[in-house]
């Protein structure tokens, strides 16, 4: 066998000037991309902290694992367990042990719909859910009941339609919630639709944003008569006049399931800046938030372990260049009208001379197929075919003639949506509940309905006071917010409520504190009456259910509530 024949070596050189230059940019742009060379720098070991949830994420990224979900509805399969928190970034939840099925949540940038989007939603309700649809306190839409065969068809019908589920649940930047009536609202310094339009589609085309350490809330408010409760999300930002212009201030760390109003960061940005500032806030949180302890992941408990200070030097490390700090100044503030109670329900004049938005209560929150193509049918008939989703689960008609509104609100009265403002019921909003959380400790909408229906016979309130019921400590009604807050439990086996008094927010913020601990769900409607008959008969004037209630300790105030006879 004759001897392997070696290849001659190959004769070398000295790079020459354009070499050099072209490999020094070569090596630069694969670093500047985070790219490395495994013989020269080895992969980083993987973290032995991480919680599961964060192990999942890594071991296949929950974005990729729709090809899972094609194969689970071959056979009509239930995911595994890893594959439940996955689905989730396609914005679908599975109900077990309470259902069979999943609830998928759509996101709906600052609410807005148009009249065939709502068209098909209807259809899509009929054909592959319950029919159950939901209008959601982040002003989207929720169905439920869909079987795993069905889940890739619902997905391509929910697309088809320019609307999107992905990221609607798990780790991500939830919907992105605005005034309903930003762009038509008489008061407001500047509408926030496209910015809140334009981050829409930055989140939704960078795969950063959905890898965070826990779920984010973003909210615009551009100073009108509906408030978008910013100063409940992760960032707030709401417009202020300094001077003759216009600029943003920013709030960071809201949770009120966490008893947590957003605090104020201290800078103004100008119109044209914001979105680039707002992402540079969450890529922080990317990179510092918790991923070894899910119960401290939120914004909020990031915040708790460096200053707002800190964090904003975080920020403009992001951005290259340093913003412009401004103290919190109260004058500037715009808020949301107090003098119009519950302005999103009823009609109101808009900027446009001779146009007007129509506000209805949609009980609950709760919308049927039939009443949804009827909807479409009368936003094209009487407005411009716009229907504007509300955080408060109700919806307006912007767009709407002076010569239009009183039949528009007949129609809509006929179909079971009221247009007349109550200060009851036009306040009152509940989480889903048992019926289909498994979290839920009671059934809240049930309870919220016989609420309304209890206390509209019993009593005639002058001002409005707002009723936020919910099922748990996760708090998706904000029971912390709320006028009275009712926070679903078991007592002795049955469904029950703790209930809270004194909360507000926006220019009246304030956690409620809790008053009676473990009110069952029958005795609740009488609990709350009582509560407000305590309210007329010891209040200094016309002074609101706030102002009373923050007037008075707990003490004096279970004093009071122990005096007062239901009728």
């Amino acid at each position: 066998m004759s001897p392997a024949i070696l290849p001659e070596p190959l004769a070398t050189a000295p790079f020459t000037p354009e070499q050099k230059e072209y490999l020094s940019g070569l090596f630069a742009g694969a670093a500047a991309r985070g790219k490395s060379f495994a013989d020269v720098e080895p992969m980083p070991a993987e973290r032995e902290d991480l919680i599961a949830e964060e192990r999942i994420k890594r071991e296949l990224h929950p974005l990729d694992a729709y090809g899972q979900l094609v194969e689970n509805a071959i056979g009509n399969k239930a995911p595994d367990k890893e594959d439940l928190f996955r689905f989730k970034w396609h914005g679908l939840f599975f109900l077990t042990p309470v259902k069979d099925a999943y609830m998928s949540r759509l996101r709906i940038p600052g609410g807005v719909l148009q009249s065939y989007q709502l068209r098909e939603l209807a259809r899509i309700a009929s054909e592959l859910t319950s029919g159950y649809v939901q209008i959601t306190t982040r002003a989207n839409l929720q169905m439920r009941l869909i079987l795993p065969k069905d889940c890739p068809e619902f997905l391509r019908r929910i697309q088809a339609i320019g609307l999107h589920t992905r990221g609607t649940g798990g780790d991500n930047i939830r919907n992105l919630t605005m005034n309903p009536t930003a762009g038509i609202d008489p008061v407001e310094l500047i509408d926030t639709q496209p910015f809140v339009h334009d981050l829409a589609q930055i989140i939704i085309n960078d795969r950063a944003f959905y890898d965070l350490p826990r779920k984010f809330n973003i909210a615009y408010d551009g100073g009108g008569l509906i408030g978008s409760v910013e100063d409940t999300n992760d960032i707030g930002v709401k417009a202020v006049k300094v001077g003759d212009e216009i600029f943003f201030r920013i709030a960071l760390g809201g949770a009120t399931g966490h008893k947590a109003f957003a605090n104020d960061l201290g800078v103004i940005v100008p119109p044209n800046e914001i979105n680039r500032v707002v992402a540079a806030i969450v890529r922080v949180f990317i990179e510092k938030g918790c991923r070894t302890n899910r119960k401290k992941a939120r914004l909020k408990h990031l915040l708790e372990t460096m200053s707002l200070d800190e964090y904003l030097k975080f920020v403009e490390k992001k951005l290259g260049t340093e913003l412009r700090r401004a103290p919190y100044d109260l004058a500037q503030m715009r808020w949301a009208s107090q003098e119009l109670a519950h302005s999103h329900v009823g009609d109101f004049p808009q900027k446009q001379t001779g146009l007007n938005y129509v506000g209805a209560a949609c009980p609950v929150g709760h919308l049927t197929p039939k009443q949804m193509l009827r909807l479409a049918e009368l936003a094209e008939l009487y407005g411009s075919g716009e229907v504007r989703l509300t955080v408060w689960e109700n919806f307006i008609i912007p767009n709407v003639s002076d010569a239009f509104v009183p039949t528009l609100k007949r129609a809509l009265e006929k179909i079971g949506l009221p247009v007349r403002q109550s200060n009851l019921a036009s306040g009152v909003i509940a989480c889903t509940g048992n019926a289909y959380c498994k979290f839920a400790q009671a059934n809240t909408k049930g309870h919220a309905l016989a609420l309304i229906k209890h206390l509209e016979k019993k009593l005639e309130l002058d001002q409005p006071v707002n009723i936020h019921v919910t099922g748990c400590p996760n708090s998706c009604a904000q029971h912390y917010m709320g006028d009275i807050g009712l926070l679903g439990t078991k007592v002795r086996g049955e469904d029950g409520y703790h209930v809270f008094i004194g909360g507000g927010f926006g220019k009246n913020q304030a956690l409620g504190r809790q008053i009676f601990t473990g009110v069952t769900a029958t005795e609740i409607s009488l609990t709350i009456e009582k509560m407000l008959r305590m309210y007329l008969q010891n209040r200094a004037g016309k002074e609101s259910f706030l102002q009373f209630s923050t007037r008075h300790d707990l003490n004096a105030l279970q004093t009071m509530f122990a005096e007062v006879v239901a009728e």
